[in-house]
């Protein structure tokens, strides 16, 4: 490394990404700078998966309470209250514990931490206001951000980062969107008792999802409540009394208190200057990188979602140690974007890994279905009508276990496992010879015995 150079790596965005990568470089004994212009921990930790999470641990409470009448328990109608600012501000107070656990264990591996907004002046410089900060190499993981429709009255929309910092809950509500943030958002304010709607443009929400699936959850989904409006978009917002009149394609005009728009996040690369520098930018406006995150700037790398790649903390968190072990350990490693466990905290959650049936079926595979529905155990004494759906896509030749999905409580604890054992090369033979733990939901992922037709 040059000796003439103010640090070794300078990584800008302290989100999941740049903090796994500035730690183990700094471990490995490089110089290491992180700059970041707003909080630690970027959107993961501060308006992303971890309030998300307690939001709707929050939400569910209800659900709970109304459960507990068929297990004895009696809750007086006027006995329970629920208050927005209270969950607000304990969210707060954990998110700013996180955010001085990441400052804590960034200075103790000796990173240095820069507050400020970064502007590359050349290929190994960094410029944060005044200051200018010399480097071996560059690394840009400054994440991603909402991006709204252009619209008229578009100012009058949020996005998902306002709604972690909501004063107060409106009686109604619209989410506009059809990803997963749409649909855990819809979750969450429909659960705290907000009349809530959806709209989506398309004619079924979760693209991308396996397809029993999502068609599954439109049946949940309305049951909790929560009106679905597909083939559906809106064209314009305006104020209207003390809330908002929504116009919608189809000529309809909802009245609501709060307009949320989940509607994408665009790479957030604003006023770092690296077209000059030659870096170059896929058509969805991402980072192009090769296999080993470098751009056409050789001095400067990139990861996380501003990259493109699965906009999930455990994605940025390996590529962030892939990075590391590349610039300074033995230059070996590689990112293997198979199998990936992932959840949706619904109401019910989803959980997935592997191939959805349909790209099985697109990559060629004799594909057999075994797919289970039933209501939960607990909901036998709750009287609760939610149900839960298991499924899993197996190669008829191979009997190899290509992908598993489920809808129902605790989806992801359960995904979770299975991703262990998919990453291994598991086939149905191995769930079936594998003993369940009873009476548990996840048992049915190992006693499916019979394909569907």
């Amino acid at each position: 490394m040059s000796e003439s150079r103010d640090f070794d790596l300078i990584v800008i965005g302290a989100g999941s990404g740049g903090v796994r990568l500035a730690r183990m470089s700094a471990q490995k004994g490089a110089r290491v700078a992180i700059v970041e212009s707003r909080y630690l921990g970027g959107t993961c930790v501060n308006v992303g998966c971890v309030p998300k999470k307690l939001f709707v641990y929050g939400a569910h409470v209800r659900e709970d309470l109304e459960d507990a009448a068929g297990y004895g328990w009696q809750v007086p109608d006027d006995g329970v209250r629920f208050d927005w600012p209270t969950l607000v501000a304990n969210k707060n107070a954990e998110i700013e514990r996180l955010n001085g656990i990441y400052q804590q264990l960034l200075e103790g591996a000796g990173v240095t931490i820069i507050q400020g907004t970064a502007t590359l002046r050349d290929a190994h410089t960094v410029a944060i206001g005044e200051r200018e900060l010399s480097a071996d190499h560059i690394t840009v993981a400054t994440g991603s951000w909402p991006s709204t429709p252009d619209i008229p009255g578009r100012e009058l929309i949020l996005s998902s980062n306002e709604m972690f910092y909501l004063p107060q809950l409106p009686r109604k509500a619209v989410v506009w969107g059809g990803g997963y943030i749409a649909v855990e958002f819809a979750g969450i304010l429909a659960g705290l008792g907000v009349e809530t709607t959806l709209v989506y443009r398309g004619e079924l929400f979760l693209r991308g999802f396996d397809d029993d699936i999502r068609q599954f959850m439109v049946g949940e989904l309305e049951k909790k409540g929560i009106r679905l409006r597909f083939n559906t978009t809106i064209n314009a917002v305006e104020e209207s009394g003390t809330g908002y009149a929504v116009s919608l394609s189809d000529g309809s005009v909802m009245q609501t208190g709060l307009v949320l728009a989940a509607t994408g996040r665009r790479a957030l690369t604003d006023g770092l200057g690296l077209e000059a520098l030659g870096v170059e930018f896929t058509t969805s406006g991402h980072v192009q990188v090769d296999e080993t995150f470098h751009t056409a700037a050789p001095s400067i790398s990139a990861l996380g979602d501003v990259i493109g790649t699965p906009q999930l903390t455990p994605v940025a968190l390996a590529q962030g140690m892939v990075l590391s072990r590349r610039l300074f350990g033995d230059g070996e490693g590689e990112m293997d974007y198979r199998n990936i466990p992932t959840a949706v905290f619904c109401q019910p959650s989803i959980g997935t890994v592997g191939l959805t049936e349909a790209e099985a079926r697109e990559a060629g595979h004799k594909v057999v279905i075994y797919r289970s529905e039933f209501r939960p155990m607990k909901h036998t004494l709750s009287g609760r009508d939610e149900r839960s759906l298991m499924k899993l896509v197996v190669d008829g030749d191979t009997d190899r276990v290509l992908g598993a999905h489920m809808v129902g409580p605790e989806a992801g604890e359960i995904i979770q496992g299975l991703g262990v054992a998919l990453k291994c090369g598991a086939t149905k033979a191995d769930f079936d010879s594998t003993l369940g733990i009873h009476p548990t939901s996840a048992e049915e992922f190992v006693t499916m015995r019979t394909p569907v037709a």
